[in-house]
């Protein structure tokens, strides 16, 4: 469909600062239909019990107290390196990042999975909050790496959902990598930056946006800000969009693209070993427009968790 420039900004900020899918938001990024393409291909596989968990090639459902989520994972563990786990965006699911997924399990162990409310699995039995939507992913951790360590590499809400549980999870997250990741104060920063006197699509966005972040998305995920809280020394990349497509919303575009960066600067705070970077051709789907970025980051992450000895570079 075709869209003015006007409405496709409106448009991607919904889908930058909600993490949830409005209108046209599930054809952003210009390779989404091969990833869905890949997923496809996937096949399921019974489960090989290893020590420390039960490690599969493939996708399969878990339960998680009673709910069923959908997992993927490929490629084999390398001994001294993490395990990689995908985490998406808001209105996204696993099938978005199997071509990340693919690229990745050629010399990594690389698993994915989609969130109660998200992809193929079942919607949550009622409202969910970060402490319940990280529960959920300790036990798909212990469920396909067992007590081995983690690199969580997220996208746009599921960049804040990682920075947010690694702080607490120090025992088996050892890496992150944040791609264009929700603001830890996207609430505040975007009632700042429209104001509730504006009007038109401005105040429709601002109004959609907020809604969703208090819980009233698919996932019924209620999304608070809050101070970055550290994850020790860790190495950690947050890779922010170069494509200054948020300020293209009348009015109001710049000063939302300068929120967004600050917000992307805040979360260099989860860790002392913390390194900034700009895809500089790529708008919120960095995986998908820069996909050798997302890769390059995702690898030094987990050489580098792998060895605390190694700088990041």
């Amino acid at each position: 469909m075709t869209r003015n420039g006007r409405t496709s900004a409106v448009i991607a900020l919904c889908c930058t600062v909600a993490g949830v899918v409005l209108v046209g938001c599930e054809k952003s990024g210009g390779q989404s239909s091969k990833a869905d393409a890949d997923a496809s291909t996937t096949t399921t596989a019974p489960p090989e019990q290893a020590a420390g968990g039960s490690r599969f090639t493939g996708t399969k459902k878990i339960k998680v107290d009673g709910r069923s989520v959908n997992v993927s994972c490929s490629g084999r563990a390398t001994e001294g390196r993490p395990a990689i786990v995908l985490m998406h965006g808001g209105g996204d699911g696993l099938k978005k990042m199997a071509a990340l997924q693919k690229t990745l399990s050629k010399r990594e162990r690389v698993c994915s999975y989609d969130r109660l409310g998200a992809g193929a699995s079942d919607k949550p039995e009622g409202p969910q909050t970060l402490e319940s939507t990280g529960k959920v992913l300790t036990s798909v951790i212990e469920r396909v790496v067992g007590d081995a360590p983690v690199v969580l590499a997220g996208h746009s809400l599921g960049g804040l959902i990682a920075a947010r549980y690694a702080p607490d999870h120090r025992d088996t997250v050892k890496g992150l990598v944040l791609m264009d990741a929700t603001s830890p104060t996207q609430n505040a920063d975007l009632a700042q930056g429209i104001p509730e006197s504006a009007r038109g699509p401005a105040a429709e966005l601002r109004a959609q946006t907020l809604a969703i972040l208090q819980g009233k998305g698919p996932g019924k995920l209620t999304v608070r800000d809050g101070k970055v809280r550290s994850a020790g020394d860790i190495p950690v990349e947050v890779i922010k969009h170069g494509k200054q497509y948020l300020a293209e919303v009348p009015e109001y575009g710049p000063a939302l693209e300068r929120a967004w960066s600050k917000g992307q600067h805040k979360w260099l705070a989860v860790s002392s070993r913390s390194k900034p970077s700009t895809a500089t051709k790529s708008g919120h789907y960095i995986y998908l427009d820069q996909p050798d970025v997302a890769v390059r980051a995702i690898e030094r992450v987990t050489t580098q968790a792998g060895d605390p000895a190694k700088a990041p570079q």
